[in-house]
């Protein structure tokens, strides 16, 4: 055991430092992940989580968001989440008051949120619905993403996604999903996920993040990983899922998600887009990987004075 770490995807350094002060005095995982991912959720600049994310094709923001617990894969998670600005909040309720189920969507997830006490909020801001009607213009950066070189799929989601706009005639009114994975001093692993999905998605539309073994998956024997960008791919290729099957059978963490990303490059997909993972294992070894170059993953350690910027690997 090396002792308490977390990691995440980028731009997850807005919540890692709240995560590793929860982990530095002796809390949790759990608790630090959802700490770390709160305020992920609640960063107005970031448009791919919580208030301010990117709408649906209707101008609506959704949000998705999953937990699992190393020891027990105790799974929590909620999809198509509208009005409510935590998501990964709920998704942990879910895990510990509504044990019989995993997974809560739509108008129920909501409805479940209401009864336990969440507080509703508006997460369309101006700047998100002024994202919303410009970024549907053509551009060379991708759909979902970090920033990265848009390919063919890029495109093509974003022709079908005017489409979609132009049906649903939406009223006038820095991004990609975030992972956050911590291991804890008693040796417990915990897999968080938070995302606002694909903007100008088909209403009701539930990715990776919201699913166990796709975006989300934590073993503690083996390790955690989870995976952000075309979630459908993920879907397709169970890809968190088979990371931690790779660290099972001895792949260090760069290597099971480099498999991870190779297998899933087999799969036809007209909307193809950039697809990356990362993954931690029980003594605190990690590793990450991209399909594009200048791709970073972030870490802290209880040494750690701020979050340390770590390049993945590259398919």
């Amino acid at each position: 055991m090396s002792g308490a770490i977390v990691i995440g995807s980028e731009r997850s350094e807005a919540g890692l430092p709240a995560a590793m002060e929860i982990l530095a005095r002796g809390g949790s995982a759990l608790d630090a992940v959802e700490a770390g991912l709160r305020r992920c959720e609640d960063n107005l600049d970031d448009h791919y989580v919580g208030t301010g994310g990117l709408p649906n094709a209707q101008g609506v923001v959704e949000l998705d968001a999953s937990l699992m617990i190393g020891s027990s894969r105790a799974f929590g998670a909620v999809g198509a989440v509208k009005g409510f600005p935590n998501p990964i909040s709920i998704a942990r309720a879910v895990l510990e008051r509504l044990p019989q189920h995993n997974l809560l969507v739509g108008p129920g997830a909501e409805l479940f949120a209401e009864e336990n006490g969440f507080e509703r909020a508006e997460l369309l801001t101006e700047e998100s619905r002024k994202l919303f009607l410009a970024a549907l213009q053509p551009s060379d950066e991708s759909v979902e993403g970090e920033r990265t070189a848009a390919q063919a799929g890029d495109e093509l989601y974003r022709k079908t996604a005017l489409d979609l706009v132009n049906h649903f005639a939406p009223h006038d009114g820095p991004w990609g999903t975030i992972n956050i994975l911590a291991l804890d001093a008693s040796g417990e692993l915990v897999v968080g996920v938070s995302t606002s999905g694909y903007p100008w998605k088909y209403p009701g539309r539930v990715g990776d993040s919201a699913l166990p073994g796709a975006g989300n998956y934590a073993d503690v024997r083996y390790g955690g990983a989870a995976c952000t960008g075309r979630g459908e791919l993920s879907m397709r290729a169970l890809g968190a899922r088979g990371i931690v099957a790779d660290l099972a059978r001895g792949l260090d963490p760069a290597e099971a998600c480099l498999a991870m990303l190779t297998d899933a490059a087999t799969l036809p997909d007209e909307y193809r887009a950039e697809l990356r993972c990362l993954a931690l294992t029980p003594d605190g070894r990690h590793g990450a990987a991209a399909g594009q170059s200048g791709s970073v993953y972030v870490v802290m350690t209880e040494s750690s004075t701020e979050p340390e910027f770590h390049p993945r690997s590259m398919l």
